[in-house]
């Protein structure tokens, strides 16, 4: 059983500078978590403390049922794959992946069948007899991946192990570490500061700021329902855009206001926000330039002035100007809006999410 349990646990360095103020975190046998947030949020120091690398300052870790505060990380039975894949230069492939299990003493059939069969599940073995020098940056990776593996730990550690490889490299290493985890049913801790990685590997996501936990869900959930307005910007790609409107009531619903725009919403939640600001929150894609949603949500249609058309194949990345607000719209490219052209939008209302200005939490979705 692989577990990981975090109590009540704080990180402190030389007795100031608080890095985790009280981290509380259960992380299931045989998930994969993935840490996300932006740089300095704590999400590295938590790796390390699970290995052992950064001591708990105070609180309780566990891993399984055993309390590793004071555990050695040779003594927790983890694995860590580093971003700079830390391999040792003058050794091959084979000996790189073999030199834990020869320092363990273990027989050398033994060894030998271990890294056979890890090269073999990583697609390594023409290049077992080759130097880390000779191979790309994706087959080095991968031998940091067979290393941590041939020694069967309980779990899998990995600190922003993609971020050295370039964008076709890292999607399909993505889907290699994924179908990895499938095969060998352990429990993996990911850290990065990239949500596409995030989202397409993670049973579940911690979004993390400032040492603090800001919400733990899968990612459907966390693009779906976020909590707040960081988590809600944080995850998706563009961002999601942020407009200040004010809430006024309309027949027996509300209205949100802002420029010539009153978009209809019906939203008991909003209630005790009539005649006072809120944000509204809107996904670039769910900003529609396609006739059919103009006709059906007519009142929800926005005319804004194109800053900035980016194209990206089969959509067009719209960057928009309305009402002194900036607004981004993700829109297919047969539409052929282009810059400075005036572009008419229809809001998705049903994709709307209201937040507090004052203390950024959500008010409904």
């Amino acid at each position: 059983m692989a577990s990981i349990t975090f109590k009540n646990v704080v990180k402190r360095y030389d007795n100031k500078v608080t890095v985790v103020p009280d981290l509380n975190l259960e992380i299931q046998d045989k998930e994969f978590i993935v840490l996300v947030g932006p740089s300095g949020c704590g999400k590295s120091t938590t790796l390390r403390m699970i290995a052992g690398l950064e001591e708990v300052t105070e609180g309780d870790l566990f891993i399984g049922d055993r309390r590793v505060n004071d555990v050695a990380p040779k003594d927790r039975d983890i694995a860590m794959v580093f971003q700079s894949y830390a391999l040792y230069p003058h050794m091959t492939v084979y000996k790189n992946m073999a030199f834990a299990l020869e320092l363990r003493k273990e027989f050398k059939e033994e060894i030998d069948r271990k890294v056979h069969e890890a090269a073999r599940i990583l697609e390594l073995e023409p290049y077992l007899n080759r130097k880390p020098k000779a191979l790309s940056g994706g087959q080095r990776q991968r031998v940091a991946l067979g290393r941590a593996m041939v020694r069967n730990p309980a779990v899998f550690l990995l600190d922003e192990p993609l971020s050295n490889l370039d964008a076709k490299l890292r999607t399909e290493m993505r889907s290699q570490i994924s179908a990895l985890h499938k095969r060998l049913q352990t429990t993996f801790v990911y850290v990065t500061h990239d949500q596409t990685e995030a989202m397409t590997m993670g049973d579940r996501i911690v979004v993390m700021k400032d040492g603090i936990i800001q919400q733990m869900d899968t990612p459907q959930n966390l693009y779906n329902y976020p909590c707040n307005m960081f988590v809600a910007g944080f995850i998706g790609s563009p961002q999601m855009n942020f407009v200040t409107v004010r809430v006024e009531t309309e027949g027996d619903g509300y209205v949100l206001v802002f420029g010539d725009s009153r978009i209809p919403v019906k939203k008991p939640e909003l209630k005790p926000y009539v005649g006072k600001e809120v944000v509204m929150g809107i996904r670039p894609e769910d900003i529609h330039a396609e006739e059919a949603y103009l006709a059906v949500s007519e009142k929800a249609n926005i005319q804004a002035h194109v800053d900035l058309a980016e194209m990206m194949g089969s959509e067009i990345y719209l960057y928009l100007t309305y009402n002194e607000q900036k607004i981004v719209a993700r829109v297919p490219s047969r539409t052929g809006i282009k810059a400075d052209d005036t572009a008419r939008l229809a809001v998705d209302t049903e994709k709307l999410h209201i937040f507090n200005p004052d203390t950024q939490e959500i008010i409904c979705h």
